[in-house]
């Protein structure tokens, strides 16, 4: 098989790097691509954005599958140019995207297709925001309605700094995601990321982890589009799982299906376990970043048909996945200001060294230099993760890689894994 994967970050390294232990593959094809990537696969080029691009070199290819990694490409129609071109996809369409790319558009969903999420309320002014601060208690949770890569959102503890998060958002701080807010019910509760699969008829279960948004250790800071992740996370037993499924994920996919744009691809439940039972954060159309990794080096099954499956909607006919008993860790490694304005172009020393087995470091912002170095060129920078029997050993591993990487410029959590740890 030929297969294209768009996307240029930590995600889309995973999956390239899963995506090439297929006996299945004959050519792997990634657009743009990072320096990690160029290391397993051919580069071109090409944003994620550029759709009619996409199309032309999917068609140069001969791709028998287009794989979309990040949620930019999703918002921008490729999948749908893609059906057009009658060239498989997985990836949802920009319609079923609108879970993800809109966070209004999901309330409203969810109040329709009575799916559990926290109360809210749509604001398209700052006055209006602010007003609507009254209905709730502190902390406040604040969004920003469209795609602001994981950093859209502002849990305040106290009044003014909603309102500050409020003029932030309309003032222009996430350009034309903040035109929109979303004030949201604070949840209780411990936090976890469940990923589904679905064929536009058929849908499956596809592991599951937890993440840690915050930016600095003991969960303070801001909030990132994640610091680090491990699978598998004690909060999903099996009665939990149980609950996410029939009372999020099949509603989910029912639903959109109903309103006219069937789901082919991943589904990101990011989710609050309360003690009233699972309520929906939000819906990530796409991989988490950084789950994906983690659960890359946990699946034991071969990924290739499983994407192929949810393109060509024949998922009916698959066996569930099989996962390894060990666990897996991934720590991110950041530029310093991130999630604000990063240093870029730091000299990264020591990161494609041998760590070891069990440990793999994927790209997730990093470009080479004239002479071949590795420099930051964004925020998340490098995802070091690690797999052993236990998680314990599992961060052993990947925290002693950590501490081999020379790179000034950059920072991490040190207590990834703590609440599965802390148990």
């Amino acid at each position: 098989m030929n297969i294209l994967l768009v996307g240029s970050g930590g995600r889309e390294h995973a999956l390239a790097w899963k995506i090439k232990q297929s006996p299945l593959l004959t050519r792997l094809v990634c657009a743009p691509g990072n320096p990690g990537m160029a290391a397993l696969a051919e580069t071109r080029d090409v944003k994620a954005t550029e759709v009619a691009r996409l199309v032309t070199l999917a068609q140069e290819i001969a791709a028998d599958l287009v794989v979309i990694g990040p949620e930019v490409a999703v918002e921008a129609g490729l999948a749908d140019a893609l059906e057009a071109a009658n060239i498989p996809c997985f990836g949802p369409s920009a319609a079923a995207g609108r879970l993800e790319s809109s966070k209004a558009f999901t309330k409203a969903f969810c109040d329709r297709h009575h799916l559990p999420t926290s109360s809210y309320r749509i604001c398209d002014d700052a006055v209006e925001a602010k007003a609507a601060l009254a209905h709730f208690e502190p902390p406040y949770v604040v969004k920003a309605d469209g795609l602001a890569a994981g950093k859209g959102v502002v849990i305040a503890p106290d009044r003014a700094g909603a309102e500050a998060a409020i003029d932030d958002a309309f003032g222009g701080h996430f350009g034309a995601a903040g035109a929109r807010v979303v004030i949201e019910e604070y949840l209780e509760g411990e936090i976890g990321s469940l990923f589904a699969l679905c064929d536009g008829r058929t849908s499956m279960l596809f592991g599951w982890a937890q993440d840690h948004k915050r930016a600095f250790d003991g969960d303070e800071g801001p909030n990132t589009g994640g610091m680090g992740t491990y699978s598998p996370a004690p909060v999903f037993t099996l009665d939990l799982v149980d609950q996410i499924d029939h009372r999020l994920v099949r509603p989910a996919f029912k639903g959109i299906a109903a309103d006219g744009a069937p789901y082919r691809g991943v589904l990101f439940v990011e989710l609050m376990a309360t003690r009233h039972g699972p309520k929906l954060i939000e819906f990530n159309a796409r991989f988490g970043d950084p789950e994906c990794q983690v659960l890359m080096l946990r699946l034991e099954s071969d990924l290739v048909p499983y994407l192929m499956a949810c393109a060509t909607g024949r998922l009916a006919g698959m066996a569930p996945p099989v996962w390894r008993d060990d666990a897996a860790i991934c720590v991110v490694l950041a530029a310093e200001g991130y999630p604000g304005t990063p240093q870029a172009g730091g000299l990264i020393q020591g990161a494609e060294q041998d760590f070891g087995p069990g440990v793999v470091v994927f790209h997730a912002g990093a470009t080479r230099d004239a002479d071949g170095g590795l420099r930051a060129a964004g925020g998340r920078v490098l995802n070091v993760c690690a797999r052993a029997a236990t998680l314990q050993a599992a961060r052993d591993r990947a925290y002693a890689a950590v501490d081999r990487i020379d790179w000034p410029g950059g920072f991490h959590r040190r207590d990834i894994g703590w609440r599965a740890l802390d148990r």
